[in-house]
């Protein structure tokens, strides 16, 4: 479902099925407000889309961005890379990541996220929607594939889901093993980034709870409330040393691998 605005309501009748009817009024009001869904219309009417839809979402929030180790970026005529990093908002780090690499490599980036994105039309061009159930699940693999494939850089979060506070730390969740796999199979140099920033108590608490009481992930209904509590704040995003693809050899398996790259991210 492409949208030129945001309509939570219509999002999850068509995610709930059958059992939207079962969801009282109320439910989508106080849905409207959590996620500031006038607020994000307001951006969406601009009409903006690809690179330009991620620096305009900084402008709109007022969010100012220090890049650091910009000269560790491969030149655009190399090989494309896969570029990982730590997810530590949900929403800023990814357009910041987009509009940062998106003007380095003139609009050659995908990212492979969560399909729930696929909802704004004007970040959708530079999407690759992952989810690993219901009916896009079956075309998930050439998917994947057809983005390394691909004559665009990948930017990927390999935790998943952005990160969590854990014994007072905030860090990212056991990173996937596929950006591994993936980069070696295409010989894509892979290339780590440590973007500094972090999401309020609440969502901590939250997701905490969910996890403690085996609850759904509700913490992501509080990311778009997350951004908006974003503006006029300032990021720093580090990159750091491309790591040679021939690295992954045998001697790690892939999981060890992306452990591996999720310690050097957070040395950057």
């Amino acid at each position: 479902m492409d949208m030129v605005e945001i309509d939570i309501e219509a999002i999850v009748k068509a995610r709930a099925g059958k059992r939207a009817k079962y969801i009282p009024r109320f439910v989508y009001a106080a849905l409207r407000r959590l996620i500031h869904e006038d607020y994000i219309n307001g951006y969406l009417r601009q009409g903006r889309e690809g690179v330009d839809f991620c620096q305009g979402t900084l402008d709109y929030l007022g969010v100012t961005v220090t890049v650091e180790g910009e000269e560790n970026l491969p030149a655009s005529e190399a090989p494309n890379c896969t570029f990982v990093s730590n997810h530590p908002l949900g929403a800023i780090d990814g357009v910041t990541l987009g509009a940062v690499l998106g003007r380095h490599y003139d609009g050659r980036v995908k990212y492979l996220v969560n399909d729930f994105l696929m909802n704004l039309k004007g970040l959708a061009p530079l999407c690759v929607p992952i989810n690993k159930i219901g009916a896009q699940a079956r075309n998930l693999p050439q998917m994947v594939e057809a983005a390394f494939s691909g004559d665009n850089h990948v930017i990927m979060f390999p935790a998943g889901l952005c990160s969590r506070r854990t014994n007072g730390v905030i860090a990212d969740l056991p990173w996937q093993k596929s950006f591994v796999k993936k980069s070696v199979q295409h010989r894509r140099d892979v290339v780590p980034v440590h973007f500094l920033g972090e999401n309020s108590n609440r969502f901590y608490t939250v997701a905490n709870l969910c996890k403690r009481f085996h609850l759904p992930n509700l913490a992501m209904a509080l990311l778009p409330d997350e951004m908006y509590r974003s503006r006029g704040r300032h990021y720093i995003v580090r990159f750091g040393k491309p790591i040679p693809w021939q690295t992954f050899d045998n001697s790690k398996t892939p999981m060890e691998w992306a452990n591996f790259v999720r310690e050097e991210v957070y040395k950057i």
